[in-house]
């Protein structure tokens, strides 16, 4: 109600200062018109000319929607109104004159510089209005200058682009923020001595240690810096001893959109350096816009960034199917909250059930389906090898089933760099789910395809989470081989690649996404910790337990047999093995690779996988150990 009544006033109060404005401007126009002397039949005629201009102008300001908007954040499209509204008011004013009373005897020179003079009028009002609010609060002075600003965290800004000034004109035009950016640092030097905002670039960002302006945190805004430049910057912001934050990377902002909610610790992600995915939106939009989508594993790590990133391409449904309850709700509850209302059903289930896929396909007819739900911790696999083949194999085949029966038109398998010459469960069960797309898509008009990454900083069940709950504990890091190298990338990086290559895709490929060079475990462990402001060995202990079940030294991402194709895009390569049409053996040796999962005999699982992947080494280590002591006994 006070809320209501409060804009009601400020409406009435703008037009009666608009009133005024075109009152003043219509008398001026006569002064300047007749050099400050208006003749008496002007006079005698002007209650006639009034009401006909304010009609007119008046009418024009609210048909151009000059009073939806608030002053205080007027912008060029604002004075673009006002220009369009005064130059349809004077026209709509001359015609009225014309129609009433004709054009004989009114001086029509004082229209043109009526309309000059309102639109000034106009434009300044809501300007000052504008600066006002801007620059001026009851306990804020302006910004930029020295002054200390009361109860306001004082902001130092590293990197004088784009998201600095996004930045810095959000905190200026909200006046519920409790901070003030007092300067600037940028390593080119041409900018020192220029504004962004009245904020002054004060020069490098070497300088940082030498500032002579009191701050209270560190903003590093340089989303597309690189591992090297991120190393130094840190470096710099921790000899200073202040908080430091930084700006997503560009390709972790689903709207590509900087601002202080956005702003996050700096994370291994931004260690990470990695050039900016440039995707191709028109060819990914032509097969996700207006489409029905069906991302299974919605509420894991990559499928929920999978559904973040289809929401911006206007499906007409999206699918999430996710046997978590917990995951499915939180996904749920982003996509109600989403800046891209789009239609969407949760669906709670599991893709082992073939009579609840074969529902979901004949209820929704999904167009695209992202197959994103796999078990993928490879100690719990190789544990539990059952749940694994009964998920990414079985599951995996009746989806691959329920695509065909209901002609679904791309089907994308998320897989991983493991399914090359697996050592351990989940990877061989990974590569029999790529064979099966594979050779499904020999004979079918379904596209089907497979992409292939390593592993993706923040996942569930991945390593750096793990580091970091045990910094959090005060140590030790355990780390199972020194020498241990794998492939990263961030979860954003991931999906949006996955949709890349989806785009491209005429069926049977196998997508290798590049993840630039391996990166060495300890080194991560070792830069996790220095993020924490701690050191390693020192603050935090490192201990070596030795490799885990499964494990390999380093990853690989293609076997030998497979040919590496150049697709186009710089960080997306497709494997081409020539897999033969062999459909119907392929459903029968994984029917026997399930039916030894029933059984829960280690043996027998292990035996099964072999002979469908020849080039699958189980853990030779621990494979007796692990045929002896089983979870499950034999009944």
């Amino acid at each position: 109600m006070n809320k209501t009544y409060n804009k009601s006033r400020n409406i009435f109060v703008f037009f009666l200062v608009d009133i005024f404005l075109v009152l003043g401007a219509l008398f001026i126009a006569f002064l300047l018109r007749f050099d400050f002397s208006i003749p008496e039949y002007i006079i005698e005629n002007l209650f006639t000319y009034i009401p006909v201009i304010l009609f007119a102008k008046l009418t024009s300001f609210f048909i151009f929607g000059l009073y939806r908007g608030m002053w205080r954040y007027t912008s060029i499209s604002d004075f673009i109104s006002i220009v369009q509204a005064s130059s349809f008011g004077s026209l709509l004013s001359l015609a009225i004159f014309a129609l009433l009373y004709g054009l004989s005897g009114f001086p029509k020179t004082v229209l043109f510089i009526d309309y000059a003079l309102c639109t000034i009028f106009l434009g300044a009002s809501r300007a000052s209005i504008r600066i006002y609010f801007s620059n001026i609060s009851e306990d804020q002075t302006i910004i930029g200058r020295n002054t200390p600003i009361k109860g306001r965290k004082k902001l130092i800004m590293i990197g004088a682009g784009g998201s600095a000034e996004r930045i810095i004109r959000e905190i200026r035009d909200n006046r519920g923020m409790k901070f003030v950016v007092v300067g600037i640092l940028d390593d080119d030097t041409s900018k020192t001595g220029a504004t962004i905002h009245s904020v002054p670039i004060l020069g490098s960002i070497d300088e940082l240690p030498n500032f002579n302006i009191p701050f209270d945190e560190i903003i590093i805004c340089l989303p597309t810096a690189t591992n090297v430049e991120m190393r130094r910057i840190i470096a710099i912001c921790k000899s200073v001893g202040k908080p430091y934050r930084t700006v997503p990377t560009y390709s972790e902002l689903i709207d590509g959109k900087v601002s202080m909610k956005s702003v996050r610790e700096v994370s291994m992600v931004d260690l990470l350096g990695r050039k900016e995915v440039e995707l191709d939106r028109s060819s990914i939009s032509h097969y996700i816009y207006g489409k029905r989508v069906l991302v299974t594993g919605a509420g894991g790590s990559i499928g929920s960034e999978l559904v973040r990133n289809c929401l911006t391409f206007d499906p007409d449904l999206l699918i999430l199917l996710d046997q978590s309850e917990h995951n499915l709700f939180k996904i749920e509850r982003e996509c109600e909250g989403s800046k891209h209302p789009v239609s969407f059903q949760p669906i709670l289930g599991d893709i082992r059930d073939k009579t609840l896929l074969q529902r979901v396909f004949s209820s929704f007819n999904p167009d695209v389906v992202f197959h994103a739900a796999a078990y993928k911790h490879v100690p719990m696999q190789e544990d539990h090898p059952w749940e694994a083949i009964l998920t990414n194999i079985q599951g995996t085949l009746n989806l691959i089933d329920a695509a065909e029966d209901y002609n679904v038109n791309r089907f994308v398998l998320v897989s991983t760099d493991k399914a090359v010459n697996p050592t351990n469960i989940m990877g061989a069960t990974k590569r029999v789910a790529e064979k099966l797309i594979q050779s499904k898509s020999i004979d079918s008009n379904v596209k089907f395809m497979a992409v292939r990454f390593g592993n993706v900083i923040g996942s569930s069940g991945s390593v750096i989470p793990t580091f970091q709950e045990q910094i959090r504990n005060g140590g030790p890091i355990t780390i199972t081989n020194p020498n241990m190298q794998r492939y990263f990338m961030s979860i954003s990086e991931a999906a949006q690649l996955i949709l890349q290559a989806g785009a491209m895709g005429a069926g049977g490929e196998i997508y290798v996404l590049d993840m630039g060079k391996p990166v060495n475990i300890q080194n991560i462990a070792y830069e996790l910790i220095r993020l924490s402001g701690l050191e390693p060995e020192t603050d935090i202990g490192i201990e070596y337990i030795g490799m885990r079940p499964g494990e390999k030294m380093y990853e690989e991402l293609q076997t030998h047999e497979e040919n590496i194709i150049d697709t186009g895009h710089d960080k997306i390569l497709v494997l081409k093995n020539g897999q033969g049409n062999n459909w119907g053996k392929l459903v029968d040796d994984v029917a026997k690779i399930v039916y030894s999962a029933k059984s829960y005999d280690y043996h027998k699982v292990t035996q099964e996988l072999k002979k469908f992947i020849p080039e699958y080494v189980p853990d030779t280590k621990t494979l007796k150990q692990r045929i002896k002591s089983s979870i499950i006994e034999e009944i």
